[in-house]
């Protein structure tokens, strides 16, 4: 007999028919009586005072029910991380980039809002702007936030030493330092940002949004509108994609919400393609210093980073952009000396926030290109240069992460083996091969109530449904607590049905967000099964005069020592007429194994139950008449615990692959250094990889049965993305032979250093 009956196995995902067949109800497909809709003015200026908003004319346009501004609202900032919290509704005192958000309507069509937007008059006091790291942080700079903590546009730094450094770096055989420059890139989800309210005459308000944390949200909703949170109904329908920039309170939700309160009508917001390109979030450019020593054998002995990271107008998840990247810098190697000091600043652009693998993709950029250079340098293979430095299960971490499972050395030697590396690398006639290494979390337990829970009921019919806080945004978390909750409790997958995602009906849940929902709602899921199962087996063998603990249950059938003894749907009715009357329910709650919550800006600890490790390495061809890139392959061997649903993990990781491609050589946001205007607004003027783009991939299962997530299951979500740039980079060096230090790589860029490199060797020659 298999081990499992329904992990393990590729089953359906539950909402893959709804989506095929386009039955899947998104916030924008909902349309409720009476309902109005809602449209934002946004400022035409990087930097500049509010001083009058205008709203008379608007107001008189037929068809405008209300409008809104700064003036209106409470003075409560929020934000994602609370004593980072720095934004408003709506700007209050002057906006910080093109695109803030400065006033909204509610109208009778989305037409007359458009109308009514375009006359608002607003009157500004224009102020200068800063729009790089650079200039943000020279002496006399424009203040973009006030206050004593906020000094040269820092809004948030650390530095952590661990070990000693320099003596690290006097004993090291060879050091070198590098600086790395990486690039914004956007989530560009297919559904835009939407979201829907309703004020009822009880005082009840309930919002519809495609978010991907509705616990927080509803936590950010009442506290700007002054109101408390058992007042606050948030619901997260269908989500066309997330990656991160699905995180934060938008003005779609707070306006959408202080206009039905005003109104006392449904109010809905829809940010166009334009809006959801210039105005969300995106990923963090950053500045990467590495400073590295090694032995003469490779050992590392000593490393410093210097990470500067451009944060946009709003901190947003600014602490944890800085302290993710140092963590994930410690990772996968050893490193006995190291320090990292970390900042993040101030611009006039859109703010920037969390995006997969949120700080990781440019720290491990940086040191996994380093890697290969050191390696280069010492004269080694840069597999073996990784190998000696590897860290396993049980290997010592400067900031005490307990590495309970790790199988990165594995991962290095079968991702090496696929892609041919022995064979392939260095062979010249710009064709090259490359790899990449990092681990990641899954799940950060960094701030208070990083936790999920569930309840399963066992209906009478013998169905299972399960109540979970968890948000599905298209990575299939529905499909895996169910499968979760089908293996624990023994009954068939088809049986279970998952309710999720409704603040109201569900048990409390931190949302989606680093990769934390198979380990975090997986496990309470699991616990509740287990917590109905206890009681099931109670009654049964109270029933049958047999010992519980004998007992278990598999594919619907009671067994009693691996003997059948009754199906699942007749003990269920024994559950439901027992004298000792037990409710037909479990309940579980799960939170990472770290005592306290902890962060590298306080202190150090262990921030996840468990760490997923990987490498990818990556085939290329460069075209040296054009520039262009062609990847021919990228393998992925990936650590990722128990593989709970194998398509569902590969399908995780070739999405992931892609976003790490889009990053490296399509991606780069286009912003006009004059006035700060965003002209990356359509998916013509932003280049994404299309199908078309997408090259062969192979993945490989490294399996290590982690012993904390549900049936040793990691995540898998983030991780592939964070290795891929450096996974193509290296290819692409070893297929031209000079390393571009800044991405993306473009065809500019590659030109550009094989002329340099031409005319280098013929005035050698």
């Amino acid at each position: 007999m298999e081990e499992f009956s329904v992990i393990g196995k590729s089953v359906p995902r539950t909402d893959a028919w709804d989506k095929v067949i386009g039955r899947a109800v998104y916030t924008d497909d909902m349309k409720l009586p009476n309902m109005l809709y809602g449209k934002l003015l946004r400022s035409p200026h990087a930097h500049a005072r509010v001083l009058n908003v205008n709203i008379e004319k608007a107001l008189k346009l037929p068809g405008v029910k209300a409008i809104m501004t700064g003036k209106d609202i409470l003075p409560v900032k929020y934000g994602i991380v609370p004593f980072a919290q720095d934004e408003y509704g709506l700007a209050i005192d002057k906006v910080r980039y093109v695109g803030d958000e400065v006033a909204a309507v509610a109208a009778v069509d989305q037409e007359t809002a458009e109308a009514a937007i375009e006359l608002i008059e607003v009157e500004y006091e224009l102020l200068p702007a800063v729009f790089t790291i650079e200039d943000a942080l020279k002496p006399g700079a424009p203040d973009i936030h006030d206050g004593p903590k906020v000094k040269n546009n820092v809004s948030i730094q650390y530095r952590k030493e661990f070990g000693n450094i320099e003596q690290g770096f006097a004993e090291a055989y060879h050091i070198r330092e590098d600086v790395f420059r990486t690039h914004g890139q956007y989530h560009a989800p297919m559904e835009p940002h939407a979201a829907i309210a309703m004020y009822e005459p009880s005082g009840k308000l309930t919002l519809w949004s495609s978010t991907q944390i509705p616990y927080f949200l509803r936590h950010n909703l009442a506290s700007t509108l002054g109101i408390t949170e058992d007042r606050v109904r948030v619901i997260k329908p269908a989500v066309g994609g997330g990656f991160g920039v699905k995180i934060d309170m938008y003005s779609k939700d707070f306006c959408a919400a202080f206009l039905s309160m005003k109104t006392g009508r449904p109010v809905k917001f829809l940010y166009d393609r334009e809006e959801a390109q210039t105005c969300v979030r995106g990923r963090h450019p950053a500045i990467l210093k590495v400073r590295t020593g090694v032995f003469k054998d490779g050992r590392i002995s000593s490393q410093h980073i210097d990470l500067t990271v451009d944060g946009g107008a709003y901190n947003s998840t600014a602490p944890l952009i800085i302290t993710l990247s140092g963590y994930f810098g410690m990772i996968p190697y050893y490193l006995p000396n190291l320090v990292l000091d970390a900042k993040h600043v101030y611009t006039n652009k859109q703010a920037n926030g969390a995006m997969r693998g949120h700080g990781a993709p440019q720290m491990r950029y940086a040191i996994e290109c380093q890697a290969d250079m050191l390696a280069a340098d010492l004269g080694m293979d840069a597999i073996d240069f990784r190998r000696i430095n590897a860290l396993e299960a049980g290997s010592p971490n400067p900031a005490k992460m307990i590495l309970r499972t790790c199988g990165f050395k594995e991962s290095l030697d079968k991702a090496a083996e696929a892609i041919g590396w022995k064979e392939k690398r260095g062979r010249g006639n710009y064709r090259g091969v490359g790899v990449g290494g990092s681990g990641w979390a899954s799940g950060v337990n960094n701030m208070s109530h990083i936790g999920g829970g569930a309840v399963v009921k066992l209906e009478k019919t013998g169905g299972v449904t399960v109540l979970t806080g968890a948000a599905d945004i298209g990575q299939g978390a529905e499909s895996v607590i169910a499968q979760i909750v089908a293996e624990e409790l023994g009954v068939s997958f088809a049986k279970v049905r998952v309710v999720a995602a409704d603040t109201d009906v569900c048990p409390l849940d931190s949302g989606t967000f680093g990769s934390g929902v198979t380990v975090r709602s997986g496990k309470a899921a699991q616990l509740a099964a287990r917590d109905i199962k206890k009681t099931i087996l109670q009654v049964v063998a109270k029933e049958i005069g047999a010992d519980p603990e004998e007992m278990t249950i598999r594919e619907d059938k009671i067994l009693l020592r691996g003997e059948f003894k009754m199906d699942i749907n007749k003990a269920v009715k024994l559950v439901q007429y027992a004298d000792i009357q037990v409710p037909m329910i479990g309940r579980g709650y799960y939170q990472l194994p770290a005592k306290e919550p902890t962060t590298l800006l306080r202190d150090n600890g262990d921030i996840s139950g468990s760490y997923s490790f990987g490498t990818q390495a990556c085939e290329v061809e460069v075209d040296p008449k054009t520039g262009r890139v062609t990847i021919i392959k990228i393998v992925t061997a990936d650590d990722a615990g128990r593989a709970l649903n194998p398509d569902q993990v590969e399908g995780q990781i070739e999405g992931a692959v892609m976003t790490g491609i889009g990053h490296t050589l399509y991606e780069d946001p286009d912003f006009d250094m004059g006035n700060g205007q965003n002209r990356s607004v359509s998916f013509i003027d932003y280049k994404l990889p299309t199908a078309a783009d997408a090259p062969p991939q192979g993945v490989i299962h490294v399996e290590t049965n982690d012993p904390v997530g549900p049936f040793g299951a990691k995540e898998c979500g983030e991780g592939a993305t964070i290795y891929t740039a450096p996974a193509i980079v290296n290819a692409i060096t070893d297929a031209i032979g000079v390393r571009i230090m800044d991405l993306p790589i473009t065809p500019e860029k590659i030109l550009k250093a094989l002329k340099e490199k031409n005319d280098k060797g013929r005035k050698e020659a």
